[in-house]
């Protein structure tokens, strides 16, 4: 799953390679990950076109079927309103619409990936917390130059340490 970050061109790295390992990849956008990466490209990455809402022809239990199917459910990029869109249940969409109805059934990964401000605010730190007590796996950020201009925490990770991070998860 895909949130608005200008970090999803990472995303679609790791998507890239893990088709390339043989796993079978299903994505989801928000919109707003819609404003830096098009369709196009994760269908072509993937064979498949993105889920992007919950109301789309032939896909109306999404939400349900994509939480039973998937062996690992990964957010990345996870923008600062993501993670505090679940951390406080808020069904916005159809990220947030499988993570209420997988309910921990099979393990949520999240990568942030934000502005350093964000990252530390007390909302987004209350956040990454209550996540972590209910058993969400939070990967940590990297530090260095931030597409804002600023450098600092918050950076997504390396697509080749994500990679291994996933596969890793998938293994065990």
């Amino acid at each position: 799953m895909l949130s608005g970050s200008i970090a999803c061109y990472k995303a679609c790295d790791v998507i890239s390679q893990l088709v390339k390992s043989g796993n079978t990849v299903k994505t989801v956008c928000s919109q707003s990950a819609l404003q830096f990466i098009g369709p196009a490209t994760l269908e072509g990455l993937t064979g498949e076109a993105p889920y992007t809402t919950s109301f789309e022809g032939n896909r109306m239990m999404s939400h349900i079927d994509l939480a039973r199917w998937a062996d690992l459910i990964v957010l990345c990029p996870a923008s600062a309103h993501s993670i505090n869109a679940l951390a406080h249940g808020v069904g916005d969409g159809l990220i947030a619409d499988i993570f209420l109805s997988n309910n921990f059934q099979k393990k949520f990964m999240i990568a942030p990936a934000m502005n350093t401000q964000m990252l530390l605010h007390p909302a987004t730190q209350q956040s990454l917390e209550q996540l972590r007590k209910w058993g969400t796996i939070i990967l940590d950020t990297d530090s260095g130059s931030l597409a804002c201009g600023e450098k600092g925490e918050g950076r997504l990770l390396a697509p080749s340490i994500l990679l291994e991070k996933i596969l890793m998860e998938l293994k065990s």
